[in-house]
């Protein structure tokens, strides 16, 4: 598209049509049309650079994890990690993992069957099959994850 940017089209599985046009000064204009007539423009919307960064991180993130809850600009994460039976923590209190101190990240909660634990104790007894909610830097979690890991 002389003057303007470049368009970039894709047709989804569902036989729907989408387009891009990345304008020369960084904005986009993201395009949906309608299954019923691929002529006809159902949705069009112009973000900036910032929001379609954004976008293609909600839609791409570099850390993808099935546990990860969720995740801030302030680059913090929450993710649930299960404590394994064979873990080296199962039956061990909270506090012996120095999780804050080693990782920087904290447990803020433990669920254990149908309960929830919120903020356990540094004598809260870790038990197998646990889901700890933890929340820290990308770095943070993964060392927790390793550390809780250990066999």
């Amino acid at each position: 598209m002389p003057g303007i940017g470049v368009r970039y089209d894709l047709t989804t599985r569902e036989n729907r049509r989408l387009s891009v046009i990345a304008h020369r000064d960084g904005d986009r204009t993201l395009s949906a049309y309608r299954k019923e007539d691929p002529d006809e423009c159902a949705l069009s919307t112009t973000l900036t650079a910032g929001e379609a960064e954004a976008l293609v991180g909600v839609l791409m993130p570099s850390h993808h994890s099935p546990n990860l809850l969720s995740t801030t600009e302030l680059g913090l994460v929450a993710e649930r990690i299960e404590l394994s039976s064979t873990s080296y923590w199962n039956g061990r209190v909270l506090g012996e993992t120095r999780m804050r101190t080693e990782t920087g990240a904290s447990i803020v909660a433990v669920l254990r069957r149908a309960e929830a634990i919120p903020s356990p104790t540094p004598d809260f007894r870790l038990a197998g099959g646990d889901e700890l909610i933890v929340i820290g830097t990308r770095e943070g979690v993964e060392t927790a994850a390793a550390i809780l890991g250990r066999a």
